[in-house]
This record gives C-alpha cells, structure tokens and sequence, in this order.
C-alpha cells in the first residue's frame, strides 16, 4: 500500500489581478471575467524564476513544516511540461539541490492537467515494488511565459505554482485504485508547437481556429470548445471506473477534489455528472489554473480548512492536455 505522508505548496510572489488584467483588455469587466473563470488573482513566476526553483521552494517548504530530512528520499518525480533544459532531467538537477542522496532515482515526466494523478500511480507502484519507500512526487508549471501577451483568454485562466507531495508506505491517506486513460488524437487542441525537436525554430505564423481564436504556433494554443466536449465525455466515465475499480459508489464518496480548470467547466461536470454542490471543490480564485498542482494545492487548502478530516473517502481526479485523464481515491485514516 501507498500513502500521502505530506503536502506542501508554492506560489510565486508576482500576481496578476484581475483589475490589471482589464486594464490591458478594457472590452472586458472585472465581473465577467470572475464570474466566468472563478478566479480573480493568477500567481506568474518571474523572468528568471523556473518550474525547477518553483519545485525546489515547494519542496523545502514540505521538509520544514513536517521535519522532513532529505536524506530519507530514495526517488523524486518531477511533472512538468516547462522543464529548466532539454536536458538534464530537471529531478536530476533537484536531486543535488534538495540535498537528497546519489542512491536516490529521479526522473520528470511530461503531462499536464493529470500529472499528479499519474505521478501518484507511478509513486504507488515505485512503493509497491519495492524500489522505493519515500517518493518525492513534484509538480511545477510555468504556462504563462508560452502564453502570447494578447491571448486575453488563456492569461485570465493559466497561473505559475509548484506542489510537493511525499508519498511513502505509512502516511495518513491511503492512495487507491487508478483509472487512467490517454487519446493522443486530440493532441493539437492544447499545444505548444515550435521550440522542440519537431520544429526547433519559431515560425511567428498565426492562424484563426473556427471559433475565432487566433493560434500562435509559438505560443500555448488551446481550443477551448474541444477540450471543454472532451473532459464531458471523458470524466463521467472515468468516475464510474473509478468506482468500480475501487468497489465503492457515489454514496460512499465524501468530497471530490477535481483538476481546478476553471469555474464553468466544473461546474458543468458537477452537474452532468450529479454530484451534490456541498461535497465538489470549487476554489482556483486567488490561483489560477496551475495545471499539474491544482489537486494538490485543493488538496492541502481542504486539509487546512478542515473540509477534508480523517475518516474520509475523497475521490480525486485530472484531465486535460494530451489528452490525457486519470483518477483514484485517497481515503483518510480515522
């Protein structure tokens, strides 16, 4: 068995308010766009300020306030799509800085909106192997320096943070069953084009979409309209898989922590997919979308809150670029 042991987060202090970003875009009202997205305040990483120094603050954050020492790590996994070099792997880089030992494994992995999900399953089974005891799963994200400086659409939603999690054989959340699931076919419509091995140079071609949109190949481009009819056929399926693989149903869930992607979608998947308001999170207004981290920054918000107490079944789950889609089920010791 696999446990959450602890969980710590990051936020770069430069912020974008929603009252700058009307000033840039004065067609828009502060109210439209909170009311839309939910959110009212993004977090940016600064010019020099990378996922890998994002991951490395969450991550000392984590060590100070549970009495961590690095020596007890033996594998850091790294999620992210922003990483400091093509290569070296950026956890390698992590590995020296954190102070954690040569024995140790580590290696990033590319995903976005379901990265955490996947990072627990591949922490689970690092665990259930008998690799490891002490998995340091990171998420770190830096979407917004791909976002173009007009793309007033994705720069109200995208906000820069990093997550820490220890996942070991003790700990107080039992990490359950996965559902995961991938279709690359619609990889276009959340992409970055040009900068990696497929077209290394920027092109600074543009292109309408038909719903208007303008596409900078060197840019983060993302078709709201598919991504938004993709997470509705994909999620409530993935619920009810969720559940079968971890023999429990909906009346034995006690909150649902969801990828934070932005107000109107979930709640649009709550109610498609029934769930009671009073048991799905809702809460990315003074963060943003930070992709890969926003379950667990839910997470550690609901621990702090006391929504999340002991005794509780939480069903968590992401989705998003890729396309990719995955879930399990914590269930917190009484």
């Amino acid at each position: 068995m696999a446990y959450i042991k602890a969980l710590s987060y990051y936020l770069p202090n430069k912020e974008l308010t929603n009252d700058k970003l009307i000033s840039e875009f004065p067609e828009w009202s502060v109210d439209k766009v909170a009311q839309k997205v939910g959110i009212n305040n993004r977090h940016l990483s600064e010019e020099g300020e990378t996922a890998g120094d994002m991951a490395e603050k969450a991550a000392k954050l984590l060590f100070a306030e549970y009495d961590i020492t690095p020596s007890s790590i033996d594998f850091i996994l790294l999620c992210t799509q922003s990483p400091d070099y093509f290569l070296p792997s950026t956890a390698c880089i992590l590995q020296h800085r954190l102070g954690i030992p040569t024995s140790a494994g580590a290696l990033d992995y590319n995903l976005g909106c379901s990265g955490c999900i996947y990072g627990m399953a591949l922490a689970k089974g690092l665990i259930a192997s008998g690799i490891a005891k002490n998995v340091l799963l990171l998420t770190a994200e830096t979407y917004t320096k791909y976002l173009h400086p007009s793309d007033k659409s994705n720069r109200s939603i995208f906000g820069d943070g990093a997550a820490a999690c220890l996942i070991s054989d003790t700990g107080f959340a039992e990490i359950g069953d996965f559902a995961l699931g991938t279709d690359g076919g619609g990889a276009n419509n959340l992409i970055v084009k040009t900068g990696a091995a497929r077209q290394r140079q920027a092109t600074g071609l543009s292109t309408k979409d038909d719903e208007g949109h303008v596409w900078y190949d060197d840019y983060l481009y993302m078709n709201g309209g598919a991504i938004f009819n993709f997470t509705l056929d994909a999620v409530p399926l993935m619920i009810e898989e969720i559940l079968a693989k971890n023999n429990l149903d909906k009346n034995t869930i006690d909150y649902y922590v969801f990828h934070q992607a932005n107000k109107f979608m979930l709640n649009t998947i709550r109610k498609v997919c029934e769930l009671p308001k009073e048991k799905f999170y809702v809460n990315l207004s003074e963060t943003g979308n930070t992709v890969s981290s926003t379950i667990l920054i839910g997470l550690k918000d609901c621990l702090n809150l006391g929504i999340i107490r002991p005794g509780l079944t939480v069903m968590i789950s992401g989705f998003g670029v890729g396309l990719s889609w995955g879930g399990t089920i914590l269930k917190f010791k009484k």
